[in-house]
């Protein structure tokens, strides 16, 4: 039987503590009347050795003292050295001796279990023999006594089975009290979950007042929700910027065509389409970032290769077209990485088109291999490749840093300089380095700013090769 899914969880512990209780107080019960009968059945035979002894005595004194027992239940015997009776209780006068058996020669009294002979066949007796000695001959004093029940006593019984059951009830309905109590907190937190959609984001469930599983599930719910919150907060912003930045040029190319259907003699085709065209560059460019994100947010990886980023970083500074700031290189050879070119190209192609707005005249790159592990707080055990990208603007304070690769974000100058950046390029420079496993940061500078780009290095061997520097 699945009890997991008929029950629930107060059931089943309640069940389980509920049978355990139960087992535990039984054999407890068990174990209590097994020592009380152990200690009256040793009392008896006590009493039952002192009732023969005493007639025993008796009997070497020659002086016998009848009624022989005391109590009504217990019996006695004395035989002589031919094994004949010369006395007994009068309950079982005229009967042979009770018990076959004597003591051994070192021991002066024995003592057996005896069933039926001249006792009811359905009971059994205590029974000691002693010796006594008279005129020089040995003779056997029997004392007997029902044998102790198990129950010792029916009162004493039922008044230990009636504290087992209550024992056992009393534990259940403790266990039960315990797991409702304890399963309270977790009730709380389902309600609260229950309560909390879209419409209320940033409610919390309770966190209970114990140091316990339930107290740290509640923390790691509400760690949950705080970053589904700041999801759903920066979904809500990406889409808002993201509509801001795409109507803005589809307001200014609406703006020109109408301006055209107003006055079509005074517009041509060349003149309304040097004018569109900034405009649909700029949808298509923020529309193309777009796309890169949603594929980086899903994890979509491209064809992973084993190449040189020095090339790639040449290349791409050899194809700009007419760049508008001097480009100076100093890129190693043998930086190898793993992963993805044209992804990797792009970040580069952010990284200059970054440094081209607010540099004053000059762009550094630079690649090379760092044969020790360490890397900005990053730690790669074969080693990093480094790349970065060095200009002469005017720099970004401390506390931007981190600020400029949010998404849609442009610092002040930035929008002054350029009203045509999206806030997206550095963005999926930082988003492509993490998809390799490295990082992206801004570094201390003296003049400008200074990006590093930190990639695991792909070549076994750690001995740099001599710097190619190149200028452009």
């Amino acid at each position: 039987m699945n009890l997991q899914g008929r029950f629930s969880i107060t059931s089943r512990i309640t069940l389980f503590t509920g049978v355990v209780a139960t087992l535990l107080c039984a054999l407890l019960a068990l174990l209590l009347m097994m020592a009380v009968h152990q200690y009256a059945s040793e009392s008896v035979t006590k009493e039952t050795a002192a009732a023969g002894g005493r007639v025993a005595v008796q009997m070497e004194r020659g002086q016998l003292v009848y009624p022989l027992a005391e109590r009504k239940f217990r019996h006695l015997q004395v035989v002589d050295p031919s094994g004949r009776v010369v006395a007994s209780t009068s309950d079982i006068r005229g009967l042979p001796r009770m018990a076959p058996f004597t003591p051994h020669d070192s021991a002066n009294s024995a003592t057996c279990v005896v069933c039926g002979g001249i006792f009811p066949a359905a009971d059994c007796y205590i029974v000691v023999g002693q010796w006594a000695h008279r005129a020089g001959e040995r003779w056997m004093v029997y004392s007997a006594s029902p044998v102790v029940p198990l129950s010792v006593d029916p009162r004493l019984a039922t008044l230990v089975g009636l504290g087992a059951v209550a024992l056992a009830a009393a534990i259940t309905y403790l266990g039960y009290r315990n797991v409702r109590a304890s399963l309270k907190p977790v009730n709380a937190i389902r309600a609260e979950l229950d309560e909390i959609n879209e419409e209320c984001p940033s409610r919390r469930v309770p966190v209970p007042a114990t140091d316990d599983e339930i107290n740290r599930m509640a923390e790691s719910v509400n760690h949950t929700l705080s970053r589904l919150d700041d999801a759903l907060r920066k979904q809500r912003e990406f889409v808002s910027n993201a509509s801001h930045d795409l109507r803005t040029p589809i307001a200014a190319m609406r703006a020109e065509v109408e301006d055209g259907l107003l006055a079509p003699e005074e517009t041509s085709v060349c003149e309304l389409g040097s004018v569109l065209l900034p405009s649909i560059e700029r949808l298509q460019a923020i529309v193309h970032d777009l796309l890169i994100l949603e594929r980086l947010d899903h994890g979509m990886r491209g064809e992973q290769d084993r190449f040189d980023l020095a090339e790639v970083a040449a290349a791409e500074v050899r194809t700009r077209r007419h760049p508008v700031k001097r480009i100076e290189c100093a890129l190693q050879p043998g930086a190898l990485v793993l992963g993805d070119r044209v992804n990797l190209s792009r970040l580069l192609t952010n990284l200059l088109d970054n440094a081209e707005r607010h540099a004053c005249s000059t762009i550094t790159v630079s690649v090379r291999h760092e044969p020790g592990g360490d890397c900005g707080d990053r730690r790669f055990p074969q080693g990093s490749v480094v790349l970065e990208v060095v200009d002469d603007g005017p720099g970004i304070a401390r506390d931007k840093r981190e600020m400029v690769f949010d998404r849609f974000t442009r610092l002040d100058s930035a929008r002054s300089r350029d009203a045509g950046g999206a806030g997206l390029g550095l963005a999926i420079a930082r988003q492509i380095a993490e998809s390799h496993g490295g990082s992206l940061t801004i570094e201390d500078n003296p003049i400008g700013a200074c990006f590093v780009l930190c990639l695991p290095s792909a070549r076994a061997d750690v001995t740099a090769p001599a710097d190619d520097s190149v200028s452009s």
